[in-house]
């Protein structure tokens, strides 16, 4: 298979051992009822497997719509799925996964991590001086101006520890707009930390024209630092949910869907990108 004949929304690329593993949100359960994530598998990055069912919901789990997100991270010997879901009567909320295998079959690993009373999604794993943390999107619809927020996880990934705490909010950037129902959104946070030091997160948000990825950076290089926003979005409008890999070869790779709208067209979109010192800190090769 190529990209282009692979349905899927906010798309994940997990580089390992020679092989690149894609995930996202499945383009027939962009919304409402689902049961389970697929991986597809490359070498190439251009020529992909079949989908390959790498978490099915046992029965019995809350969980029965919404099942958006998924990324997976490499973490202390295992790979760990961190994935939104939501149901009728509950909150929408970020819970861990794990599997020995990078394409699965994964299982449940943690409860609910956001707070219950939270409308939250886009968890992501970030590990700083051995410390792991979880940012996540406090979501608009609950809060009107959405909050990125940050929370400090156990070793284990099962638990979280202390409260969340807050980075910033949507409105913050001067080019921040209401799209939707005159709120101010955050979603899809991803941390990259440079060559130079320097750690940036990408995030989706609205400008005047529409869905655009964004970029904050870190004052102090530290995920608990002061984060401040770049003067202009990365991305073109109308993209959604990027995240950063690098090829085995050193190459740095951003993707992300593309088109976010009409529903149905969405496909994974792979860039080659370079660090630059200036703003927005990444630029296309």
């Amino acid at each position: 298979m190529t990209l282009s004949e692979i349905h899927i929304r906010d798309p994940f690329i997990f580089p390992f051992e020679g092989k690149y593993y894609l995930f996202g949100t499945p383009g027939k359960y962009a919304s409402g009822v689902a049961g389970g994530f697929w991986c597809h598998i490359s070498e190439d990055l251009e020529n992909w497997s079949e989908p390959i069912k790498c978490f099915e919901a046992p029965d019995g789990f809350w969980a029965t719509e919404d099942y958006w997100a998924p990324e997976v991270h490499y973490y202390n010997g295992r790979f760990y799925m961190f994935a939104s879901f939501s149901a009728k009567g509950h909150m929408r909320a970020v819970q861990v996964l794990a599997s020995d295998k990078p394409e699965g079959p994964y299982e449940i690993w943690s409860c609910p991590l956001t707070p219950n009373d939270w409308m939250c999604l886009d968890g992501t794993l970030y590990v700083e001086d051995g410390v792991p943390y979880m940012i996540f999107c406090h979501e608009w619809v609950q809060t009107t101006d959405g909050e990125m927020c940050i929370v400090r996880l156990s070793d284990d990934l099962k638990q979280t520890v202390g409260q969340p705490g807050l980075l910033f909010k949507a409105s913050e950037p001067k080019w921040s707009s209401s799209k939707v129902n005159n709120g101010f959104i955050t979603d899809g946070p991803f941390l990259h930390k440079c060559a130079d030091g320097r750690l940036i997160m990408i995030w989706l948000s609205f400008d005047k024209n529409g869905y655009v990825e964004a970029v904050a950076y870190s004052e102090n290089g530290s995920v608990n630092g002061e984060w401040k926003h770049c003067e202009n979005a990365m991305s073109a409008i109308n993209g959604g949910h990027g995240m950063i890999f690098k090829t085995f070869d050193g190459k740095i790779m951003f993707t992300m869907h593309y088109p976010n709208h009409p529903a149905g067209a969405e496909r994974a979109q792979i860039t080659e990108m370079k660090e630059v010192s200036e703003e927005p800190f990444l630029e296309i090769v």
